[in-house]
């Protein structure tokens, strides 16, 4: 097939970025793109979603998926979709980003090593947060250790908070991307919608108001987004398992719920370059997390 003017040098292909959870990629991902799109904390399993960021420049355009932790607890419908959604991304990519934790390499990272090993695409480890390392001589006898565990394409020490080395895995990534025309326009960033990011940057201020006090079952639905003048207008519920999770979050005399709304508010305007007038609701859905019903309708059993 003959190439068309102005794509013969082109390279184009999905990157997936995978781990255990906490390791930092949803934070390597918001780096790479130079802008937040995907939610972080400290609290692991944060990344729920199947998320795109798409990063071009001339020649190249890497398509990144970030993806929920590797898990091995999945008794629950959505732990088990979470996992299952790495499964197919690891499947269905050009390039896999392994990434890990400083010195660290136990049970759960060994777990996911065994499955991108499965794959046929290049694998580059990732080597995550080296800047926190106290003491440095310890690095590389651990790439010998783990150079030796699998044939990694590469093994780059980065620091994805800081940036240090980010710009050294884009050129490596690039140099794996097939010759292909783009799949986005070229200032397309992430294939989510505004609403999505709405509902993730409310649950992300959840997740870092309340840490260890609230368990994993808290998702957030938007019931309004709508410009009205310069004004954007979003309605969220945050979903809830249990009636004294509800007290948690909305603390005495509703506290806390402000403090979350005013934190989400102030970085959608961040992000949406906009006013925002934000309302938000907590209700009780015992048992959500393990209905695939509410799931589907909340957004987590996606198209093949």
């Amino acid at each position: 097939m003959t190439s068309k003017p102005g794509q013969e040098s082109k390279s184009c292909g999905l990157v997936a970025l995978v781990g255990r959870p906490n390791v930092g990629k949803s934070t390597l991902l918001n780096h790479v793109l130079r802008q937040k799109i995907s939610i972080t904390s400290r609290k692991p399993q944060t990344t729920r979603h199947k998320i795109l960021g798409i990063s071009s420049d001339e020649q190249y355009q890497a398509i990144y998926v970030d993806t929920p932790g590797l898990h091995s607890h999945s008794g629950k419908t959505l732990n088990r979709i979470m996992n299952e959604t790495v499964g197919k991304v690891i499947a269905d990519v050009d390039v896999i980003v392994l990434v890990v934790d400083r010195l660290i390499f136990n049970s759960a990272d060994e777990r996911v090593l065994s499955l991108v090993a499965q794959a046929s695409s290049p694998v580059i480890l990732v080597i995550n947060k080296v800047d926190l390392l106290k003491d440095k001589a310890k690095l590389l006898p651990h790439i010998e250790s783990l150079a030796a565990r699998f044939e990694f394409a590469e093994i780059l020490p980065l620091s994805a908070l800081g940036g240090h080395n980010v710009d050294r895995l884009e050129a490596v990534v690039q140099q794996y991307l097939p010759q292909s025309p783009f799949l986005f326009p070229d200032d397309q960033v992430t294939d989510r919608s505004s609403r999505f990011l709405a509902a993730e940057l409310i649950r992300e201020k959840v997740t870092r108001q309340l840490g260890d006090e609230l368990p994993y079952d808290v998702t957030v639905e938007i019931e309004k987004f709508a410009s009205q003048g310069s004004t954007l207008h979003v309605h969220g519920l945050i979903l809830v398992d249990k009636k004294g999770q509800k007290k948690i979050l909305v603390g005495k005399d509703g506290d806390r719920l402000k403090r979350i709304g005013s934190s989400a508010r102030e970085e959608m305007e961040r992000a949406f370059e906009s006013k925002v007038m934000l309302h938000l609701w907590v209700k009780v859905k015992s048992g959500w997390a393990d209905d695939e019903r509410a799931l589907h309708s909340l957004g987590y059993l996606e198209p093949n």
